[in-house]
C-alpha cells in the first residue's frame, strides 16, 4: 500500500540481466525496467525499485 495515495502496490521481480544495468547505466536500467513493465503489466506503472523487488501502481 503507498502510504501517501493509499492505492495498493504490486510487488513483482525481473530478471538479473536488467539488474546488472542498475551499476552500469542508468538510463537504460530505467528504459528497460518501464519497457518490460510495460508488456508484462499493461496499465500498471513502476513506482519503485529496491534490489530483487519492483513495486508497481495500477494507472488504471
Amino acid at each position: 500500500m503507498d502510504n501517501l495515495t493509499g492505492k495498493p502496490l504490486l510487488r513483482s521481480m525481473m530478471g538479473e540481466r536488467i539488474w546488472r544495468l542498475f551499476d552500469t547505466d542508468k538510463a537504460a536500467f530505467q528504459r528497460e525496467t518501464i519497457a518490460y513493465f510495460e508488456r508484462g503489466y499493461p496499465g500498471w506503472s513502476v513506482k519503485k525499485v529496491k534490489y530483487p523487488h519492483v513495486f508497481l501502481e495500477d494507472k488504471r
